[in-house]
């Protein structure tokens, strides 16, 4: 027979197993817009490395490219603006 203070410890015990067990499902707790958000995102890596495509480049790549092309606005744009001013995906 365990004694109460056992009783307590295990019962505690449990409770952090089952915190960190539903901690670690991250993605399941993610509101739906942004599981939805990644799965496009993965699904557009996965079909990139299917078509062995080079594109889209690294921001760096696509800054440089917009810097010939004399881009206004080009050195406060993310990667995905960049890409869409120059007219690439």
């Amino acid at each position: 027979m365990a004694t109460t203070k056992q009783v307590r410890a295990a019962k505690k015990n449990v409770k952090k197993a089952q915190a960190a067990s539903r901690s670690s499902r991250s993605i399941a707790n993610m509101p739906a817009k942004t599981r939805t958000a990644l799965g496009k995102q993965g699904a557009a890596v996965a079909q990139r490395r299917r078509s062995g495509s080079s594109s889209p480049k690294t921001r760096e790549e696509l800054y440089r490219e917009a810097k010939r092309r004399n881009i206004p606005g080009r050195s406060k744009m993310g990667r995905a603006e960049l890409a869409r001013a120059l007219g690439q995906k």
